[in-house]
């Protein structure tokens, strides 16, 4: 037997609470009005029909006589009797006004009052698995890491829940796709390993001959500066793979030291560029990974280096500290003025300010993608504000470590 579909269930559900709420409305209007008509007089109608005369085919009229009895113990009788008897019509017609359309409005509210909080409760209850889903929902569109989550809703086989499955059937696909893209690019980088190796081996072995001229020296510097870049290329495919993962294990991290061993490995690179390194290491207490969080401040800070001005103010700031139950790594750096749209470009991968897939000399063109996967991986935030004057703001937040 197939089971009653959800909008039926909605419809009996709602129809009978209205059905409830008119019957409990209408004996409440009932008892208001019997209520209101206690009887304040008592009319007693006395009739006397006199006896026909003789050859009447019928009897004469009856001569009525009216006696009424206020609440005194008075009997009135004529033009008395009838105005006290118009009178209590009139005050039954007002006590049936009063109470239909006053009282009787008192008790619509409050019955409706009290249906629709029942319904509220009951409507609640039965949408509580679409709320579900949207959790679920919500939570995998914010975190590409969460899409090995599934609703697996429990319950009757209705429209809701032919909803959630399909929901995880399609999650499900994505995940596998995703892990199907990782599993390819990081194999497809640790195989152009070798041949990256090999090729810059054999350039170098042919640089250091003797019989090597000027010209395959030079030759064999380009070759080995665009093996490097290749390197780089790979190296940062990997890390971004790895970075997407589900973190398995975390350990706790203090982001200051990070911070701390980021700047002192780049504090020469810094020299040589002429820029500034300025550290203001706070204690940041964080769980994850402690490589991958290494190479997020890295590439924030190498970012901040190679990306400046050619001269006049050139430095980076690198401040890390506790804001209530969150951590934050914040770079900020002098530079060219970045315009404000094209900021969340600037985390794409491969992207360059002013030029698609451009991969200059400088790097592969991944590390702020690594830094938002990496953020992302281990339940945190990255935003980026150009700065007035030229330049960059990036802030890492990620969650405090409770212990």
């Amino acid at each position: 037997m197939r089971k009653l579909s959800l909008r039926g269930r909605l419809t009996l559900l709602y129809g009978g609470l209205f059905m409830v709420a008119g019957v409990v409305l209408l004996g409440v209007t009932y008892a208001l009005f019997t209520a209101n008509l206690g009887q304040k007089y008592q009319v007693i109608v006395k009739g006397t029909y006199l006896s026909p005369s003789p050859g009447q085919n019928r009897p004469p009229p009856p001569t009525n006589d009216v006696y009424v009895m206020n609440k005194d113990g008075a009997v009135l009788t004529g033009t008395d009797a009838e105005k006290v008897l118009a009178q209590q019509r009139e005050q039954v017609r007002q006590a049936a006004i009063k109470s239909l359309l006053t009282e009787g409005s008192i008790a619509l509210i409050a019955v409706g009052a009290l249906a629709a909080g029942f319904g509220w409760l009951v409507a609640g209850r039965v949408l509580a698995p679409l709320h579900q889903v949207t959790d679920t929902a919500r939570r995998i569109a914010a975190s590409p890491s969460a899409l090995h989550e599934r609703i697996a809703l429990k319950g009757p086989d209705d429209e809701v829940k032919n909803l959630a499955d399909a929901f995880d059937t399609m999650v499900e696909r994505l995940d596998h796709s995703f892990d199907g893209q990782r599993r390819f690019v990081a194999n497809a980088s640790h195989e152009l390993r070798t041949p990256l190796t090999l090729g810059r081996a054999l350039v170098e072995v042919a640089m250091h001959r003797r019989t090597a001229s000027s010209d395959v020296k030079e030759l064999g510097e380009s070759l080995l500066t665009i093996n490097t870049r290749h390197e780089q290329l790979i190296e940062g495919l990997l890390i971004l793979a790895d970075s997407e993962k589900q973190l398995t294990t975390v350990y706790p991290v203090n982001l200051a030291d990070v911070v701390t061993h980021v700047t002192a490995q780049l504090t020469s690179e810094a020299t040589t560029a002429g820029v500034d390194l300025i550290r203001g290491p706070g204690d940041a207490p964080t769980r994850g990974d402690a490589l991958l969080l290494e190479r997020l401040v890295h590439n924030l800070v190498e970012n901040g280096i190679r990306h400046n001005l050619a001269s006049g103010e050139r430095w980076v700031r690198v401040v890390s500290k506790r804001v209530g139950d969150q951590v934050q790594v914040a770079v900020t750096n002098t530079g060219p003025e970045i315009p404000p749209y094209e900021v969340d470009s600037l985390f794409k991968p491969f992207y360059r300010l002013g030029a698609e897939r451009l991969v200059g000399g400088k790097g592969a063109g991944l590390g702020l993608s690594i830094v938002r996967s990496v953020a992302e991986a281990h339940g945190g935030t990255v935003t980026a504000m150009p700065r007035a004057g030229g330049g960059l703001e990036i802030t890492v937040v990620l969650p405090v470590d409770p212990g």
